[in-house]
């Protein structure tokens, strides 16, 4: 049984719907994460989980006990839940030490004293607990505010967008510390935020949110080579779609060349198998698409960033479609060159032709496996 449990959840401000029949499972130990643009709803189910919103419907099961639903509601002090927010929420007038201890009543001085210093070790401001916040560094009071959080050994942390006040630098470090810090208490967490990079960071399992619903609960793996449809395509990563036509059940042609899916290709949920010879859109990522000078196959450089290690093209095919294309760095070519590309695409994600009217992903829903090559 998982240790948190959301089954169906509703929520509702006057008559607009936030959440909508939203559900997830997450295991002891791991990091979980809500992932999605702004307004999506993906603090809101935070709060519920946190029991600061009542829900409209559904339930909320916390190590196998319900904490809400329209019957039962336990209060956010009795969930043994932990938060760290945006903006720290540090008490300015104690020190670092005093603020880590503050969710430690009813433990004797000795027993405060030797869990501060655990902490304080733990997040890397051993001997820093005389300090108050606003003599350490951005960094530094986000790690305090985590040990805060973690001193009475929560059930659960709830991270609201933890690192959105500092740098791009620092936060790219500090999410690689938190997870470490997460896991080395074996606590079990949710992190909420609108930046993939993070989320791919600290999150062992990622759900993708769009108006208030999950539309697909995975590893980033999954969510980058497998994604369930068309938004979550979009909203990982970078990519394109190219159009393609389905030759059988493994093989779909595109101007680039046949891309060959160990499993069958699925065109939607309600679809079944791909019809052969129906048009399909096909992702493409950047990694699938090879630079190699060798290759006959040619494409026009309209676009290039540059990424220090990385350059990433934008290459106009033959046909004016456009591709994107990752490549090392010291293949540094101009605007308007041609370049030789070859395919490696290690998995195939096809989706039904967008102008059929329909929106669908040629995978299914995430309880179902996508056409991809494993």
């Amino acid at each position: 049984m998982p240790h948190l449990q959301l089954i169906d959840i509703d929520l509702a401000f006057g008559g607009h719907k936030v959440v909508r029949k939203l559900s997830l499972g997450l295991e002891k130990g791991r990091i979980g994460c809500l992932l999605g643009p702004s307004g999506c709803g993906k603090t809101t189910v935070l709060r519920c989980i946190a029991g600061f919103e009542r829900l409209a419907a559904g339930e909320i099961r916390l190590g196998g006990a319900t904490v809400s639903s329209t019957r039962t509601y336990v209060p956010p002090e009795r969930r043994r839940i932990g938060m760290v927010f945006q903006d720290y929420a540090l008490f300015p007038h104690l020190s670092v030490g005093e603020n880590i201890a503050f969710g430690l009543r009813g433990e004797t001085a000795a027993a405060r004293r030797s869990r501060v210093a655990e902490l304080l070790g733990l997040v890397g401001l051993a001997d820093q607990g005389d300090k108050y916040p606003h003599e350490m560094s951005g960094g530094q009071q986000q790690r305090i505010a985590l040990a805060r959080a973690l001193a009475p050994r929560p059930s659960l942390l709830l991270l609201d967008e933890p690192f959105s006040n500092l740098d791009v630098e620092l936060r790219e470090r500090l999410s690689y510390e938190v997870r470490d810090i997460i896991k080395a208490t074996h606590t079990t967490a949710i992190l909420v935020t609108h930046d993939q990079h993070e989320a791919f960071a600290v999150a062992d399992d990622i759900g993708i949110m769009h108006e208030g619903r999950i539309q697909q609960w995975d590893t980033p793996y999954n969510l980058y080579h497998r994604p369930a449809n068309r938004f979550v395509a979009d909203f990982i990563g970078q990519g394109v779609f190219l159009r393609g036509r389905v030759l059988n059940d493994r093989e779909v042609s595109v101007e680039l060349g046949t891309l060959n899916s160990t499993v069958p290709l699925v065109c939607g949920e309600d679809c079944g198998g791909c019809t052969h010879g129906s048009d399909v859109d096909v992702l493409l990522r950047p990694d699938d698409i090879v630079h190699d000078d060798a290759s006959a196959l040619k494409a026009e450089v309209v676009h290039k960033a540059f990424r220090g290690a990385d350059i990433l093209y934008t290459l106009r095919l033959a046909s004016g479609a456009k591709v994107l294309s990752l490549v090392p760095s010291h293949h540094n070519h101009a605007i308007g060159e041609r370049i030789g590309i070859r395919l490696d695409v290690d998995h195939v994600v096809t989706f039904q032709d967008e102008s059929t009217g329909l929106n669908l992903s040629a995978h299914p829903p995430a309880d179902r496996v996508s056409a991809a090559a494993a």
